[in-house]
């Protein structure tokens, strides 16, 4: 069975999602965050056939909507991020993962895409059961999914320059270059700035995102 790891930050005002601001202030950007997560965790939830993971940075009681996120992870495992910057933190959290649950394929996750469904994310499942690696680019030129039937192989993300144009294309180069064959996913479009917040809201329009990013457009139209 696939262990589907979300890899995510507490959403604490000032911690998470300050490209948000402006318009949005610091709490309402992590009330957006926390939306994002929600939505991420319920997709993953409603996955058929996978474990849920969570790797987590900070801690769900410091952040906005406390209560409702520390119940959506209830029975989940959930890990505490470590190491100096974050691509180390990921590789960490692959092999945490895989001390945890041997000879287990990963597929991990964030919470800047909460477009996702269960049927999207039980597809790239499948990808993966016929490679040895999956990526999803985002269209930022990052990405949102990393696959791998053995999670050990992450470590190649230590030599791959997070948060950068480039990140998607270096991420399938160092890959490559351990000798995995890795299959694509679609291309995502992650929330990282105002525009995204809006167009991902206007493709997802039902979900707690999308009426978090309302909220905070209807805000705009008092200030101003």
């Amino acid at each position: 069975m696939t262990v589907l790891l979300v890899v995510a930050k507490a959403p604490v005002p000032g911690a998470v999602k300050t490209r948000l601001c402006p318009p949005a202030t610091g709490v309402q950007a992590a009330r957006v965050a926390a939306a994002a997560l929600r939505d991420t965790l319920d997709a993953v939830r409603e996955t058929p056939g996978v474990t849920p993971v969570l790797a987590l940075a900070g801690r769900l009681a410091d952040a906005e909507d406390a209560a409702a996120l520390t119940a959506a992870v209830a029975g989940w495992p959930v890990l505490p991020q470590r190491g100096a910057d974050f691509a180390a933190r990921l590789v960490h959290a692959h092999a945490d993962v895989a001390d945890a649950f041997p000879g287990r394929p990963v597929l991990q996750i964030g919470m800047d895409t909460p477009q996702l469904t269960p049927a999207r994310l039980a597809a790239a499942v499948r990808r993966l059961a016929a490679a040895d690696a999956v990526l999803g680019r985002a269209a930022d030129g990052g990405w949102w999914a990393l696959g791998l039937r053995d999670p050990r192989q992450a470590v190649a993300l230590r030599a791959v320059p997070m948060s950068t144009p480039d990140t998607g294309r270096s991420t399938w180069s160092a890959l490559a270059e351990r000798g995995l064959r890795t299959v694509p996913l679609p291309v995502l479009r992650d929330v990282d700035d105002w525009s995204d917040a809006r167009a991902v809201a206007a493709a997802v329009p039902g979900g707690r995102f999308a009426r978090q990013v309302a909220a905070v457009r209807r805000a705009m139209v008092v200030r101003a």
